[in-house]
C-alpha cells in the first residue's frame, strides 16, 4: 500500500498552454452546444426567425471556426509536445478507453466544425458578425445542406455523450479512487484524503 501512496503523490502535469487550450475549447464547446440547442429551438422547430434567432446562429457560425482554430492549435501543440506520461495508477483498461476517449473528441472537435462549415457553405448562409462572409468549401446545394448539417447534428450529440464520459471518469478518478487524473488538468486541486 505504500508504494500505491507513493504513486499517487506523484504525478505529471498537463502544461500552462496545455490547460489554458483544454478549458478554452472546453468554455466555447458549452457556448456552442447551448446556442446550437436553442438556435435549433427556436428557428426549426418552434419557426421563429427573428434578430434573437439569426444573432444565435451568426454567434454559433463565428464562434464555430474559432473553434476549429484553436482545435488545431491544439492538436499541433499536443503533436509537438506532447502529452504527460499517463497516470501509473491507471489500468490498461482505463489507459485504452481513455485515449480513445480522447482521441475521439479531438477528432469530433475537427470534424464537426467542418460539417458545420460545408452546411452553411450548402445552404448558403456563410454571414458573420461584422459583414466578413466566411469563404464557402463547397458550392450550394439546399438539399445535401440538410443531410449535411443532419450528420453535423448528429456528430454534435456524440461529442456531447464523449464529453460527459470524460468529465464522468475524471470525477470517478478523483472522487473514487482518489488517484491524479484530474489534478493534471487542475493542478492547484487538493489531493483526495485517503
Amino acid at each position: 500500500m505504500a508504494a500505491d501512496r507513493t504513486t499517487r503523490a506523484d504525478f505529471e502535469a498537463y502544461s500552462g498552454i496545455a490547460r489554458l487550450l483544454h478549458w478554452l475549447v472546453a468554455v466555447i464547446v458549452l457556448g456552442l452546444v447551448t446556442s446550437g440547442l436553442i438556435m435549433v429551438y427556436r428557428g426549426k422547430d418552434l419557426n421563429i426567425w427573428d434578430d434573437l434567432t439569426n444573432n444565435l446562429y451568426t454567434t454559433h457560425k463565428t464562434a464555430g471556426l474559432v473553434l476549429l482554430a484553436l482545435v488545431i492549435v491544439r492538436l499541433g501543440y499536443r503533436l509537438i509536445n506532447g502529452a504527460p506520461s499517463d497516470e501509473p495508477t491507471l489500468t490498461a483498461a482505463h489507459r485504452g478507453v481513455s485515449h480513445a476517449v480522447h482521441w475521439s473528441i479531438y477528432a469530433l472537435l475537427l470534424v464537426i466544425p467542418l460539417l458545420g462549415w460545408t452546411g452553411i457553405s450548402m445552404f448558403p448562409a456563410l454571414g458573420t458578425f461584422g459583414g466578413f462572409t466566411i469563404p464557402a468549401l463547397t458550392s450550394p446545394d439546399k438539399e445535401t445542406a440538410g443531410v449535411v448539417l443532419w450528420w453535423h447534428g448528429l456528430a454534435a450529440y456524440v461529442l456531447i455523450s464523449l464529453i460527459l464520459l470524460h468529465i464522468l471518469a475524471a470525477l470517478y478518478h478523483h472522487v473514487i479512487r482518489g488517484d491524479n487524473v484530474l489534478r493534471r488538468m487542475l493542478p492547484g486541486l487538493s489531493r483526495r484524503q485517503d
